[in-house]
């Protein structure tokens, strides 16, 4: 078996998981596909697709890959130091973008009047609730990095006295 997944390896350029793994991706995309085939709006939500595939790669990609490089060099890591702030600052951003993305029009009050007749209620809470939740990210994401913190300093300020 090993000499199999050696020889797939230098064949295929990964293990024997990957290629199912992907063989079952496309497996799905091609059945999503020959269900929407038959679809009466299947024009519609490819138009939709290939409008969200160019607004992502040449909007959205540049725009948070630059926010990325900025952020990199602003916070910059430290030698020795194990737990990186990096991460801890991307995810909840991540988070709150994606949460921006799906609630834009809800926020941005776009649409009120349709959003009021259909659900009887407001877009007012819409942007307070994304800015709570955003800080409520931000938070955690503090917490946690000082929890993953912490503990180093109290190993090595432990094997310090100890040395002494």
């Amino acid at each position: 078996m090993t000499d199999l997944g050696a020889r797939m390896r230098d064949g295929y350029g990964a293990g024997p998981r990957h290629l199912i793994v992907v063989t079952a991706a496309i497996v799905l995309a091609g059945w999503v596909a020959l269900r929407l085939a038959g679809e009466a709006t299947a024009g519609r939500m490819l138009l939709w697709f290939l409008g969200a595939v160019i607004a992502h790669d040449l909007v959205l990609f540049p725009a948070y890959a630059t926010a990325d490089r900025v952020l990199r060099a602003l916070v910059r890591p430290r030698a020795g130091k194990r737990v990186a702030l990096l991460n801890h600052l991307r995810v909840p951003a991540l988070a709150s973008a994606l949460l921006f993305l799906v609630f834009a029009p809800g926020i941005l009050r776009l649409g009120e009047t349709t959003h009021l007749a259909a659900t009887g209620q407001d877009q007012h809470p819409y942007l307070v609730r994304w800015l709570q939740l955003t800080v409520a990210l931000f938070l955690l994401s503090a917490l946690a990095y000082a929890l993953r913190a912490l503990p180093r300093r109290r190993q090595s300020s432990g094997k310090r006295s100890e040395r002494a």
